[in-house]
């Protein structure tokens, strides 16, 4: 419908600080809703057109009307569009009508708010678009766990694609998977692993990693990851469409109804890439990601596949010299094992 949908997502950087999100969330609110609330509230009036969410924590959950408020005190009015996305577990209760009904209610009312008309032509170009993206992001981290590209390169990368149109989200990671002259290798060699969280983690603890002499193989992050694994079929309802990516999205622990694929999922990943272990960098005040861990860790180590679990909070780097201990101790102990 010619709209440019951008991610909001990883604005550490782009809110430095949280003043204004801080008048209106608790400080135990997770690094994504505090930036992100930051970001709409003090953004330049006539930045963002409207704002769309859905209930993927409970956080996410509640945020809409806490953001309306928020703009309200500061005089401005943003279109809020929220959809339903059902948690029930598909075994248990079908779901698919009312998810598709969510679907053409979401479309009725872009037409309205923005004045447009849904092209059913449009949409699969835009469905085309999406799965050549995303075979290019699989494509690029395949380079990384070659030894090709390293992983701070790669999240970089992803991370402009999310603010991105499609045509420049191609071009970059087109050059990315040709070898763009202005990224750096990471490792051929050394003890591989996967790494799991909702963000990416920050730069300098990716540094630390690779500077360990660890390969990325793999990685189970929410915002990499998790949001590209899925590639449903083209087709041109777009109900039938995003009802098969809901049914088909790889498991994540936002995702309730995903759960019982959960285990098994990152137990694939593991054996697929053949990692030695996997680090979990657990996004503070998550509920999700914390519940599971004990559960994950416990799978893993049944398998002789060593774990490392670290907190961090946006772009927090006071404790990197203590992290960087850490993940050169768990690299030592891949190594001897190896």
């Amino acid at each position: 419908m010619d709209l440019t949908p951008v991610v909001l997502w990883g604005l550490g950087e782009a809110a430095a600080g949280t003043p204004e999100s801080d008048r209106h969330l608790q400080n135990y609110t997770c690094s994504v809703a505090r930036h992100l609330t930051e970001f709409v509230l003090s953004a330049d009036t006539g930045l963002l057109d409207g704002l769309f969410m859905y209930n993927a924590c409970d956080t996410l959950r509640n945020l809409p009307e806490i953001i309306e408020s928020g703009l309200a005190e500061k005089g401005r009015n943003l279109p809020l569009i929220r959809v339903h996305i059902p948690m029930a577990l598909p075994a248990h209760t079908d779901v698919s009508a009312y998810f598709k009904n969510e679907m053409a209610r979401l479309i009725r009312e872009l037409e309205a708010l923005f004045n447009v008309t849904f092209s059913g032509k449009k949409f699969i170009e835009a469905v085309k678009n999406v799965r050549e993206i995303r075979q290019l992001m699989l494509a690029a981290e395949n380079r990384v766990a070659e030894g090709r590209l390293s992983f701070a390169d790669f999240a970089e990368a992803l991370t402009v694609c999310r603010f991105s149109p499609f045509d420049e989200q191609t071009a970059l990671l087109a050059a990315l998977n040709n070898g763009n002259p202005h990224c750096s290798p990471g490792h051929d060699s050394g003890p591989g692993v996967i790494v799991s969280g909702i963000l990416p983690p920050p730069t300098p603890d990716i540094h630390a990693i690779e500077s360990a002499g660890l390969r990325i193989v793999g990685n189970d992050i929410a915002s990499l990851g998790r949001s590209y694994a899925s590639m449903p079929e083209i087709r041109e309802d777009p109900g039938a469409y995003f009802l098969d990516f809901y049914y088909q999205h790889f498991p994540c622990p936002t995702l309730l109804y995903t759960g019982d694929r959960r285990t098994m999922s990152l137990l694939h990943l593991v054996e697929k890439t053949r990692a030695a272990g996997v680090i979990f960098m657990g996004e503070k005040f998550c509920e999700y990601e914390y519940f599971e861990f004990l559960h994950l860790t416990g799978r893993l180590k049944e398998r002789g596949i060593s774990t490392l679990e670290f907190e961090i909070a946006g772009y927090d780097t006071a404790h990197l010299s203590a992290l960087e201990s850490r993940i050169e101790a768990f690299a030592e102990l891949l190594k001897q094992r190896d």
